[in-house]
């Protein structure tokens, strides 16, 4: 089986998400922090390549970075190029080897990825699968939490438990 790569257009995502909209109105930072941290829970569960895009073709001079945070890789474009480009290039480059899904909401960009055989996945259902993800490590966290007050009786199965209250009846 092919690994699979996750190709993240950061702003995108960021202002496609209503929380993450919000907390961008106060920090941009935040905001990409936040994000980077939510993908790196669902690297965990689904065990993708992720490489989030944020655009910084704006900035004068700019030489573009990539740097590993945590398990994701955290690309900021050089001058002149967009996220959409750096996206489309490295596409096109992985899907050779890979199985490639990008997660946008850019419709002509949705058709670019999808005419170099990737798999679109609009920010609507990333955020979806990520609800989806959560409530699983949620529950892998309780299966493993001690129960109550961590006393043996309450991490006993039912027909142990009942043995053991006899015992101490009697």
């Amino acid at each position: 089986m092919k690994k699979t790569y996750l190709l993240v257009d950061g702003y995108n995502i960021i202002f496609a998400w209503d929380k993450l909209r919000k907390i961008s109105e106060e920090s941009l930072d935040e905001a990409r922090d936040r994000l980077i941290h939510i993908l790196s829970n669902y690297q965990g569960v689904k065990k993708y390549e992720i490489i989030v895009v944020f655009d910084a073709y704006k900035v004068a001079g700019g030489q573009g970075s990539v740097e590993k945070k945590g398990n994701i890789t955290v690309v900021f474009t050089k001058e002149s190029e967009t996220a959409d480009n750096y996206i489309e290039k490295t596409t096109g480059a992985l899907k050779k080897d890979y199985n490639v899904l990008v997660a946008t909401s850019d419709s002509l960009e949705q058709v670019i990825i999808m005419s170099k055989g990737a798999v679109r996945l609009p920010a609507s259902e990333l955020l979806v699968d990520v609800g989806i993800v959560n409530k699983e490590i949620e529950s892998r966290i309780n299966k493993i939490r001690p129960v109550k007050d961590n006393l043996l009786m309450d991490n006993l199965d039912e027909k142990t438990r009942i043995i053991f209250e006899k015992m101490r009846r009697e």
